[in-house]
């Protein structure tokens, strides 16, 4: 029997687990909900222990679906949502408050601060001074949320690697996401930290994505945790995009669109970021562009809750039999790529007499299109886009996307890339080779979409700002 790699994949919506063979086939899988919640506007929050609870039984779930014991287990890999802050006591693990998600726009004002700094933070970081990111969270919970000066701080794969081994790690993919972290040193900058007012002690020993992060015994056997990646770098590895030049782009909560520009951290296009793709043990790292996009999956969500979404398989009948008048953009925790606008909110507009359920619901993945391809004409030279998560799956979605963005989208043979991703750098590091992918679609474009991408620039345009309107 080939040797068998779990994938331990925390995200925003759900914690989850896979074991994989090397072939990338799934042996068996868990999964659990995790709440999120919104104790005022813009405010985006969960519960740390929550998060730990339902990865613990995702893990013991994915074993039991597998039908092995954790003993047949080579390797462990660890994928999470980024940019998602927890602080905790070192002395006894416990979180003081309740983690400040990736969405919360809590912090906009201190980031507007931040305006004169915005060069030098781009320079270093590859990043903007935005709510997005971990750094304005962790000055928040100094100032404002109670928490001591000696507290530890992470991101989301510290709070479950110090869960799993009491290590207080993280690796150089997670670390880039933070506004802390100098690209070009790969370490915490003293200058950022000053400006953001956390000390060094605060922060986790900074690690090479593939390396030894210790074992665990959580589920009856010593276990080693072999690599660890941001789950959106984590989905271009499982890709196998490890040329410069190869790209994806995620469809979930939000779409991250990463394209792989090699060793050298080239500034970003403006609209873009650039960020740390993975670091195998002592080699160079691996850099990538970013267009991060905070909701997609998150508007059919929101459809679902107040009731025009009763069924997911409602999205597989949609078909392009003419020409959409309803626009909706998704900005309910503002917008990201290529806007980077905190006070941008959510927009349904164009509805007539005639507007129905199917309009609206067309409406919403019709947005996750638009706001890709804004994001995807900035990037120079892609040929072809690889795809996953679980949007990805909807047929109208990806042809319109390649219409949209004039070349071919690639679907792989199943969307778990993201956990694929991490497992396979695990297998890595401990000398286990592993077979990409195949390829189950391609979309080829066929019809030029030049006017409907109009239409959502002008939406946008009236979405923007709104949060600052006084009346």
């Amino acid at each position: 029997m080939s040797p068998l790699l779990l994938a331990i994949d925390e995200g925003t919506s759900s914690a989850r687990a896979i074991v994989f063979n090397t072939k990338g086939e799934i042996l068996g899988l868990g999964r659990r909900v995790i709440n999120l919640y919104y104790p005022a506007s813009g405010w985006v929050e969960q519960e740390p222990e929550e998060i730990w609870e339902a990865q613990y039984e995702a893990v013991q779930e994915a074993l039991k679906s597998a039908s092995i014991s954790v003993k047949q287990i080579a390797a462990i890999g660890l994928t999470n949502q980024r940019e998602t802050t927890i602080c905790w006591d070192p002395l006894t693990g416990k979180a003081y408050t309740r983690a400040i998600v990736w969405q919360d726009r809590r912090t906009a004002d201190f980031c507007r601060s931040l305006a004169l700094h915005t060069h030098s933070i781009r320079q270093k970081t590859g990043l903007l001074p935005d709510p997005y990111f971990s750094g304005s969270k962790i000055n928040w919970m100094l100032r404002e949320g109670g928490v001591p000066p000696n507290a530890y701080f992470g991101t989301v794969d510290s709070w479950l690697l110090y869960k799993m081994t009491r290590k207080f790690l993280t690796d150089v993919s997670n670390a880039s996401r933070t506004l802390l972290f100098n690209l070009h040193t790969l370490d915490w900058d003293q200058e950022l930290l000053s400006l953001f007012g956390v000390q060094r002690e605060n922060l986790p020993l900074v690690q090479p994505s593939a390396s030894f992060f210790g074992e665990t015994s959580c589920w009856g056997h010593k276990t080693p945790i072999c690599a660890v990646l941001g789950d959106q770098q984590a989905a271009l590895y499982g890709h196998s995009a490890h040329k410069p030049g190869e790209a994806k782009n995620t469809y979930g909560t939000g779409c991250f669109i990463l394209k792989n520009i090699g060793t050298h951290p080239l500034p970003a296009p403006e609209g873009l970021l650039t960020t740390v793709a993975w670091q195998i043990s002592n080699q160079p790292a691996v850099y990538a562009w970013e267009a991060s996009i905070f909701n997609a999956a998150a508007a059919l969500q929101w459809l679902e809750k107040i009731g025009i979404l009763r069924d997911y398989a409602e999205l597989d009948t949609i078909i392009d039999e003419k020409e959409n008048e309803v626009c909706f953009v998704p900005a309910f925790t503002g917008l990201g790529a290529p806007y980077w606008d905190p006070d941008a909110r959510g927009l349904l507009i164009g509805l007539t007499r005639q507007t129905d359920r199917k309009d609206i619901l067309r409406a919403a993945l019709e947005a996750t299109a638009y706001q890709s391809a804004e994001a995807i004409r900035i990037f120079e030279g892609i040929s072809a886009l690889h795809v996953d998560g679980g949007v990805s799956v909807n047929n109208y979605l990806m042809q319109l996307q390649a219409d949209l963005i004039g070349c071919p989208v690639l679907r792989p043979i199943h969307g778990e890339v993201t956990a694929w991703g991490v497992a396979s750098l695990a297998a890595a590091q401990v000398g286990i080779s592993c077979t990409p992918l195949p390829i189950q679609a391609e979309f080829i474009p066929k019809t030029d979409k030049t006017f409907s991408l109009q239409r959502w620039r002008e939406a946008v345009r009236r979405a923007q700002g709104w949060a600052k309107q006084r009346i």
